[in-house]
C-alpha cells in the first residue's frame, strides 16, 4: 500500500518526510491511537479514525491501542469550556473493558497490541512528573485553543488539566510509537508526545491527523459528554433512526467521510433522504450485518415512510387499565419525565393512536390490543392488554 493511499483523508501530516523515511526502513510501524474510557462505548466518530488504523493494519504494520485507565482520571480538557470531572477506578474499568471488546469490531487482532496507560503513568516517580513538566513550557501550553479561550475569558484551568498533554505525550515514549493518529482536536497533545520521544532519545512519531465526525445535532463534534453520538454497539434500528435525523448538510459530510469506511458508492442518491437510508443502512451493515441492516430499513420505512405500522417491530405496552385519560397513558409509558411535558407534547399533536392524535390531555380512551401508540416523533408501543 502507498504512502498516499496511508495519507488520503488526513487534515494534518507531521511530516511527510519523516514519514516517507519510516516507510522505506520496510519494517513494521508501530502505529498508536488512544482513548480514554470516559463513556462506556466506541462510537462512529472513533469508528473514523479506527479505519485509518485497520489501514495500516492491511499494509502489514501493528496497531498498539492505549486505554487510558490512567488519564482518564484527569479528563482530557479538549475542546472543554470547564473542568471535566474526575471518573471513579470501578466506572473507568467497566468502560476499559468495553473499549477492549469493541476496537476489535474495526481492528485486527493479530496486528493490534493493547495497552493502558496505567502500566508506565502508575509507576512515575513525582521526580519523574517534574522532569517531563520541565519539557513544556505554561506559553506553550496556552497555544492550545480550548486553554487560551479560557484563560482569556477568565475562565479557571486547573494545573490538573496542563497534566493532561503531558501524560498522552510520555505514553508514545512507553510504546516506542512511530506513528500517532487522532483527530484534529488532538494535533497539540501529539506534537508533545514527539518532543518527548527526542529528548528521550528516540526517533520521534509521525503525527497523522483525521477530520471530526460531526455529530447527530449537525453542529458539535460526535462527543459521548454531549449526547450526540452513535455508539457502534447500539441496536440496528437505534442506529438507523439516528442517521435518519441528522441534518441533511450533516449526511454530506458523513458520507464523505465515512463513505469509504462503510463502502459506500462516490455517488450518493440526488433525494437527501434515499441518501441518508443509504448511509444508515451501510452503518447498520457493517456493525450488525446484512439481515439486521435489511430489518432496520425495512421497520424504518413501515413506521416513518409508508405509514403502515402492523408488521413494524416495536416494544409492547401493557397500560394499567383499558380506559385511561390521554395524559395518564403518555405518563405510563414512561417516554416523558415530567406531567407538564407530557401535557406540552399531547396538545401540540405530538401523540397518536393508530395514527390519529390525541390532543386533549383529560379525553378519556378506551384501547384494545394490537393499536399502536406514537408518543413523539421516533418512540412506538403497542398496546397489549
Amino acid at each position: 500500500m502507498s504512502a498516499d493511499t496511508l495519507l488520503s483523508g488526513l487534515t494534518h501530516v507531521h511530516t511527510r518526510e519523516e514519514f516517507a523515511k519510516k516507510l522505506a526502513t520496510g519494517r513494521p510501524l508501530r502505529v498508536k491511537l488512544g482513548f480514554d474510557p470516559s463513556a462506556p462505548d466506541l462510537h462512529l466518530g472513533h469508528a473514523l479514525v479506527l479505519a485509518k488504523v485497520r489501514q495500516f493494519q492491511d499494509a502489514g504494520h501493528l496497531a498498539v491501542i492505549i486505554i487510558g485507565d490512567y488519564t482518564a482520571r484527569v479528563g482530557d480538557p479538549t475542546g472543554r469550556s470547564k473542568t471535566r470531572p474526575a471518573l471513579d477506578p470501578e466506572t473507568i474499568e467497566q468502560n476499559a473493558k468495553t473499549y477492549t471488546d469493541q476496537v476489535f469490531k474495526i481492528l485486527d487482532p493479530k496486528k493490534t497490541e493493547v495497552r493502558r496507560n496505567g502500566e508506565w503513568l502508575a509507576k512515575l516517580t513525582c521526580l519523574d512528573l517534574l522532569r517531563l513538566n520541565g519539557q513544556v513550557n505554561v506559553a506553550r501550553m496556552l497555544e492550545r485553543d480550548d486553554f487560551s479561550k479560557r484563560h482569556k475569558e477568565g475562565i479557571p484551568i486547573s494545573l490538573a488539566e496542563f497534566q493532561y498533554p503531558v501524560l498522552q505525550g510520555y505514553d508514545s515514549v512507553a510504546v516506542h510509537s512511530d506513528v500517532e493518529l487522532g483527530g484534529n482536536d488532538q494535533l497539540f497533545n501529539n506534537l508533545v508526545g514527539r518532543d518527548f520521544q527526542r529528548q528521550a532519545g528516540q526517533e520521534p512519531q509521525v503525527v497523522l491527523v483525521t477530520p471530526l465526525l460531526t455529530g447527530t445535532d449537525g453542529k458539535q463534534k460526535m462527543s459521548k459528554s454531549l449526547g450526540n453520538h452513535i455508539g457502534i454497539t447500539e441496536p440496528a434500528q437505534e442506529i438507523f433512526g439516528k442517521i435518519m435525523s441528522i441534518p441533511d448538510e450533516t449526511c454530506v459530510a458523513w458520507r464523505d467521510l465515512l463513505g469509504p469506511f462503510l463502502g459506500l458508492p462516490k455517488e450518493s442518491p440526488a433525494h437527501p433522504m434515499e441518501s441518508k437510508k443509504e448511509l444508515a443502512a451501510a452503518s447498520v451493515r457493517r456493525f450488525h450485518g446484512e439481515a439486521a441492516a435489511t430489518s432496520a430499513r425495512t421497520d424504518f420505512e413501515a413506521k416513518f415512510s409508508k405509514k403502515d405500522l402492523s408488521s413494524a417491530e416495536m416494544e409492547s405496552f401493557r397500560p394499567s387499565a383499558p380506559t385511561l385519560s390521554v395524559a395518564k397513558l403518555v405518563q405510563e409509558t414512561k417516554v416523558i419525565a415530567s406531567n407538564s411535558e407530557a401535557r406540552r407534547l399531547i396538545t401540540q399533536g405530538g401523540v397518536k393512536l393508530d395514527g390519529t392524535k390525541l390532543a386533549d390531555p383529560q379525553s378519556e380512551i378506551s384501547l384494545t390490543s394490537g393499536q399502536v401508540l406514537q408518543v413523539g416523533k421516533k418512540t412506538f408501543f403497542r398496546i397489549l392488554l
